[in-house]
């Protein structure tokens, strides 16, 4: 038997063999969403200035604030040009993202999480480099779409991800566990604060070019950090072919493979609840920068700066509060609590016409970040346990569902509601809340079928 098996002769990765040091995930995910929050808001506001500039319009950068005219065409069509552009370039790369993220997410279960990790580092390099060009040498704004589809050809942030929190569930224990994703996303809010603040302050001194050479420069380290520093979690990595609608049909298999009815019935509801949660705060996301350019707010970059570090805060607040909670509140009526701020805030939002309006609205959301590691966490116990690595895969898939529908969405949404009511996205946002509110109550109030009760968990 062993003479004729064949798989267990293949050769298998040997990173200790390749790598410096044996560092821990963490620091890969600080870089990388550090660099992508430098560039995320610069490239709205680049966008911006450069339609303006070739309209022939300044009204939103004049000392002492912007046109009074809501109505100033010339302004609105800034706006519908800044917008469609967030949305091609969005729309490019999760089409391409969804499908090379979960494939490349399946496939690290066979080969091991760094070559991925390695892979999506170097997707965001490219990114970051494409955009340097641009900005630099003032090429056509289409080839901020050129770096995007780039970027997610080769796992994107997204398969990045995957590839962090099952390098996590590789070496952590059941106890652990939770506090390492946590540890995990606080890294992620973090850097989003920090290069939130950076961000507006330097593109005011010094312009759009400096913080994308920095960026650049950032992914750059992450790439080598990835291939030589990186220790390799998965315990026996070995060569697994790429290319195959294997890694795609055990995606598909956890939803349509027989089983207990109310655990996939349950697997299905908790996927469509974080597929409404995702598509809502990337949706806002996407078009709070433009918001709060225009009028009546007129942000300058470093409030906008601000704005994007309060945007981030409730990846700590969250942690904290939930920590907190947890001792007198079940997960499921946490997550509740945090829809519910989350629903004001939004509300707060569509009706913002001041600076300190807008603030108050970002503070509502300091639980907004508690919802989708609590759905985590209850959909990853709903599957075996040789079933999580293509579980993150399915979870990714999801994530880059929602952030495409969220941009084909409020993108679209946005300039078409300019003339009646700029907040009515928000509005939308709020309503659209309801439903994972109302799916978590509900599933809460029914028990699973008792399907792992045969698959004990390790103390």
């Amino acid at each position: 038997m062993e003479g004729s098996a064949s798989p267990p002769d293949k050769p298998r990765v040997r990173p200790a063999a390749a790598v410096l040091c044996r560092g821990p995930v963490e620091p890969l995910v600080f870089l990388a969403n550090f660099a992508l929050v430098l560039q995320g808001p610069l490239t709205t506001q680049y966008l911006w200035h450069r339609f303006s500039a070739d309209l022939g319009y300044n009204g939103t950068r004049q000392r002492g604030g912007c046109s009074n005219s809501s109505a100033d065409p010339t302004m609105q069509e800034v706006e519908t040009l800044t917008s469609h552009w967030t949305l091609y370039m969005n729309v490019g790369g999760f089409l391409v993202g969804l499908f090379s993220s979960t494939l490349l997410g399946a496939w690290s279960d066979g080969v091991g999480r760094r070559p991925l990790l390695v892979l999506a580092s170097l997707g965001l390099l490219l990114q970051a480099l494409v955009s340097v060009f641009v900005v630099q040498l003032q090429l056509h704004v289409g080839y901020f779409v050129l770096g995007r589809i780039l970027c997610a050809l080769l796992g994107d942030f997204g398969g990045l991800l995957a590839a962090s929190f099952a390098s996590v569930a590789d070496v952590s224990s059941s106890r652990s566990r939770t506090f390492r994703m946590a540890l995990l996303e606080a890294s992620i809010g973090v850097a989003g604060m920090l290069a939130s603040l950076l961000g507006g302050h330097w593109l005011r001194a010094q312009g759009y070019a400096n913080p994308f050479w920095l960026a650049l420069a950032l992914l750059i380290a992450m790439t080598l950090y990835a291939a030589f520093c990186f220790g390799e979690t998965l315990k026996e990595p070995k060569s697994t072919r790429l290319f195959t609608f294997r890694h795609h049909r055990s995606i598909v298999q956890l939803y349509v493979a027989p089983a207990p009815e109310k655990s996939r019935k349950h697997l299905a509801l908790y996927s469509l609840a974080i597929f409404v949660v995702i598509t809502v705060h990337f949706g806002a996301q996407d078009i709070l920068t433009l918001y709060e350019l225009s009028t009546p707010l007129c942000w300058d970059s470093k409030l906008i700066g601000y704005g994007s570090a309060a945007q981030h805060l409730p990846y700590l607040t969250s942690l904290l509060v939930l920590k907190l909670l947890q001792h007198c509140l079940a997960d499921a009526w946490v997550a509740e609590i945090g829809l519910a701020f989350n629903i004001l805030g939004m509300v707060v939002f569509a009706f913002a016409t001041i600076t300190p309006l807008m603030f108050t609205g970002y503070g509502l959301l300091f639980l907004s970040l508690v919802i989708t590691p609590v759905i985590r966490a209850k959909l990853s116990k709903l599957v075996r346990e040789t079933e999580q690595g293509a579980l993150f895969s399915a979870v990714a898939c999801v994530n880059n569902l929602a952030m495409l529908t969220a941009s084909g969405i409020f993108n679209s949404l946005y300039p078409a509601t300019l003339n009646f009511m700029k907040g009515f996205p928000f509005l939308l946002g709020a309503g659209l809340l309801l439903i994972p509110a109302v799916l978590i109550g509900m599933l809460e109030k029914t028990v699973p079928h008792p399907e792992f009760q045969q698959f004990p968990q390790s103390p």
